[in-house]
């Protein structure tokens, strides 16, 4: 702890070490009582300023400001009609539907450009629900 960093945490938070960073509280503390005459000098400071702020109390409204405000409020929110509602649902629906369709357009590309060529045997592309490629009931 330096007498900056003392002197920063005093200033920002004030002179009661409950309000102190907790990271910083025990190094601040310590540095404190390490240095008394430097501490005193700015917990005095900070210790006015808190008195003060602790003095000061903002009164509640008055009964003409609080009627005040709720006359200017408006008088009716319009709900959104159903008509915009309507629109706004059907854009995300084609925007969704136009992922898809561009989706299943790249992936077809995918496959086409990757099918195997036909110089390779057909056995390995067969699934088991097409039945087997080759018939190993004589053996």
């Amino acid at each position: 702890m330096t007498p900056e960093r003392f002197r920063t945490i005093v200033d920002a938070y004030g002179a009661d070490p409950r309000r102190w960073p907790a990271d910083e509280r025990a190094d601040a503390q310590d540095w404190a009582r390490r240095h008394r005459a430097d501490a005193h000098a700015a917990l005095a400071d900070a210790t006015e300023l808190d008195t003060w702020l602790a003095r000061h109390a903002v009164a509640p409204p008055g009964r003409a400001l609080v009627e005040r405000i709720v006359a200017s409020a408006p008088a009716h929110v319009h709900a959104p009609s159903r008509r915009r509602v309507w629109w706004s649902g059907a854009a995300l629906a084609g925007a969704g539907l136009a992922g898809a369709l561009a989706g299943a357009l790249a992936m077809s590309i995918v496959v086409v450009g990757s099918a195997p060529s036909a110089t390779h045997e057909s056995a390995y592309l067969t699934t088991s629900f097409g039945g087997p490629s080759a018939d190993w009931s004589d053996e």
